[in-house]
């Protein structure tokens, strides 16, 4: 199966250089240095559909960079925004038309960069003192200058699941989705909780439904802002649903000849019972491993 979206950047992360300021420093005056072009969060493209890079002469040592890693030999930068950007990606279109042209290691490189300034954008105070933070660590660090706290970008844990029974699935409609679109359901890891138990948590209180035999399939960074989406397969119980509406606009079982003909790309849209996950979704690529599976 094709790689998920947002992985596989392919980027030397160079750790040891990280904690290193001197090398950090002979990076950032390096000639061949580059930095990706950000308009805020949102990318920026060149002629060929790929991220646009500038160098980084003339650019003040105030500058808030973040070291990305080693392309073979050049490093890499971001640097971060005035304002990070919280919502979640439905809220986000205007991007998604420069996000869904990217070639997949752009994308993946666009990611983690986007996810790395937005925490870096929104962390700028202490959380412990209130006292003002500064960039440590090539980036991957901000310390207080106050009472000398460490913080460090954060990666939130999602469970995002298939539930089956007899051969379908159940899909659900989140309250923002375009009309008819489904996917799978999806929750975050609570503190104390294992993914199997989040994953029974979250279908029994969004659907209703019982599950067990839960198994990990795939994983996918997701960068609005930041989580990590833990793909699962699991077997409900029964197909009684409680749908609780103040998550979900639906919930429904659909069989297996429902998901081919949503996820063939050739059928008539209008002929669907449902319009499938887009493809830059981890959720997609669940889909096509189940059907893939037999």
């Amino acid at each position: 199966m094709a790689k998920i979206a947002f992985s596989g950047h392919g980027l030397d992360r160079a750790d040891h250089a990280r904690v290193d300021p001197e090398r950090l420093a002979a990076y950032r005056s390096s000639p061949d240095a580059l930095m990706v072009e950000l308009d805020g969060l949102s990318p920026l493209l060149d002629a060929d559909n790929a991220l646009r890079w500038c160098s980084l002469e003339g650019l003040g040592e105030e500058a808030e960079l973040v070291f990305l890693g080693l392309k073979g030999d050049v490093p890499l930068f971001a640097a971060v925004p005035q304002a990070g950007d919280d919502r979640p990606a439905y809220l986000q279109r205007p991007a998604w038309k420069e996000i869904s042209l990217l070639p997949a290691q752009d994308l993946a490189i666009y990611g983690g960069a986007r996810s790395l300034m937005d925490w870096h954008a929104r962390h700028r105070f202490c959380s412990r003192c209130g006292g003002p933070t500064v960039i440590a660590k090539g980036g991957w660090q901000r310390d207080c200058t106050a009472c000398n706290a460490q913080h460090f970008p954060r990666t939130d844990p999602v469970t995002i699941m298939l539930v089956e029974h007899e051969g379908s699935l159940l899909l659900g409609r989140g309250l923002q989705f375009p009309e008819r679109r489904y996917s799978a359901l999806a929750g975050f890891v609570e503190p104390g909780e294992s993914i199997e138990e989040a994953v029974a948590r979250e279908v029994l209180e969004e659907a209703g439904v019982r599950v067990s035999n839960v198994t990990y399939i795939a994983s996918q960074p997701w960068p609005f802002p930041s989580q990590l989406m833990l793909g699962c397969h699991s077997i409900a119980q029964s197909r009684d649903l409680t749908v609780d509406t103040t998550e979900l606009a639906d919930a429904d079982w659909f069989s297996r000849a429902e998901v081919e003909a949503a996820m063939s790309g050739t059928a008539d849209e209008d002929s669907l019972r449902f319009l499938p996950p887009p493809e830059t979704a981890i959720a997609h690529y669940l889909l096509k491993w189940w059907l893939e599976r037999g």
